[in-house]
């Protein structure tokens, strides 16, 4: 089989956002040049792979035009270079140069499916991934923020509810962590598949319900914590459906958001009546912890 690799070289702001374009437009997966980059700390560089009867070269310009306007979200791309070249090497087979084994936070290491990996401390909570379509592998700002989040409100036996599950590793990380029963919703059948296989390679990971959903609606449960590593609009858009869905004292984790959007989500944040109890920055990228008052609040 024949392919197409086209590489968009834009600001490390953009990258998931860069990373979900590529998807939407048909990336049968997607590699990190963070090693080419000669020490530009500022710029990304993210390569897709194509079939080449898909015959990506006429969507570049519309690609472009996607990547140039996340300036209307508030986010930066800088000088956006896309670039294309037919490639023979089956780009599948690679995934072991660029994936190992990392400690992301205090207590949990995520490790590629095909890695051999032995814990020697009895507190780290092992996570196995197969990167697949690049939906978090985990070393991302935004997810370890959020990871580092879970961390922190999670006691045992919390149900929960994970809005954009992408790798499903937060569902995952949450469940190694001691969480109850988890939903796990997204709106592409990319990232349930994703989901669905990591789940397999976890059998700690049990109770975790995949399924396609848009953001929490038709959902009439309510758990103590929902999670959501997503883009800030997106964010937005789910905020007002928060409240409903969690119970008296459950926690709110919203991860993915650009310093930039800091002060836009607080406050929509406090204007759902939410209490915000923590604020952890990486970088250019924040997650906010809020919860749910009581009434004797």
């Amino acid at each position: 089989m024949e392919w197409e690799e086209l590489t968009i070289t834009s600001s490390n702001e953009v990258r998931a956002a860069v990373e979900n374009i590529l998807i939407e437009e048909g990336a049968a997966g997607i590699k990190n040049n963070e090693q080419d980059l000669q020490g530009q700390l500022t710029g990304v560089s993210l390569s897709g792979y194509f079939k080449s009867e898909q015959h990506i070269a006429t969507r570049i310009t519309i690609i472009r035009n996607k990547v140039e306007e996340l300036r209307k979200f508030g986010l930066e791309p800088g000088k956006v270079i896309l670039s294309l070249k037919d490639i023979k090497e089956q780009w599948s087979d690679q995934w072991e140069k660029y994936y190992h084994a990392t400690r992301i936070t205090r207590y949990l290491t995520i490790v590629p499916s095909w890695e051999q990996y032995r814990s020697e401390q009895s507190e780290e909570k092992v996570i196995r991934l197969n990167p697949g379509k690049a939906f978090g592998t985990g070393t991302h700002p935004t997810t370890v923020l959020a990871l580092r989040a879970l961390e922190d409100v999670i006691r045992g036996s919390e149900t929960m509810i994970d809005v954009g599950t992408g790798s499903g590793v937060l569902s995952l990380a949450a469940k190694a962590l001691g969480a109850g029963p988890i939903q796990a919703f997204d709106i592409t059948e990319d990232a349930l598949t994703s989901a669905r296989q990591n789940i397999e390679l976890n059998p700690f990971a049990t109770g975790i319900s995949i399924r396609r959903n848009d953001l929490l609606k038709g959902i009439n449960t309510c758990v103590d914590l929902i999670a959501a590593n997503v883009l800030p609009e997106v964010l937005l858009a789910l905020l007002p459906q928060v409240p409903a869905h969690l119970k008296e004292n459950g926690y709110f984790i919203a991860s993915g958001i650009i310093a930039a959007k800091k002060d836009v989500l607080q406050e929509a944040i406090l204007k759902e009546g939410l209490i915000i109890d923590q604020i952890a920055t990486d970088g250019k990228w924040v997650s906010i912890i809020a919860h749910k008052v009581t009434d004797k609040e």
